[in-house]
């Protein structure tokens, strides 16, 4: 339930956070790049509406549960120059939340 969760705070919100609740909800491991990249990748794939935020890392939260460093996680995917590797803000709608929980993780 922690997408819907998310939904409840607000409507939109950035990939981050709901990658974060996708991981949460699937019991995943959230501070990986590569699938955080392949999660972004899927989301594309299936026409998600979807536009680039510029989130700060500084203001991004710091530590999140489980002791990681939401932070350093922005850190590693600011290193990459793809579009997949970036942040962005997303509607989330009952179809949106569909194809989220569509993504299977490897």
């Amino acid at each position: 339930m922690a997408l819907e969760q998310l939904r409840n705070k607000a409507f939109f919100q950035n990939t981050i956070d709901v990658w974060i609740a996708y991981c949460e909800e699937k019991k995943l491991d959230w501070y990986d790049t590569n699938a955080y990249r392949k999660f972004i990748q899927h989301l594309t794939a299936n026409g998600i509406k979807m536009q680039k935020f510029p989130l700060c890392i500084k203001e991004s939260g710091g530590m999140y549960e489980r002791g990681k460093d939401k932070a350093q996680f922005l850190e590693e995917l600011s290193k990459m120059s793809t579009d997949d590797a970036s942040a962005y803000t997303v509607k989330l709608s009952e179809g949106v939340l569909s194809a989220i929980r569509s993504f299977a993780a490897a």
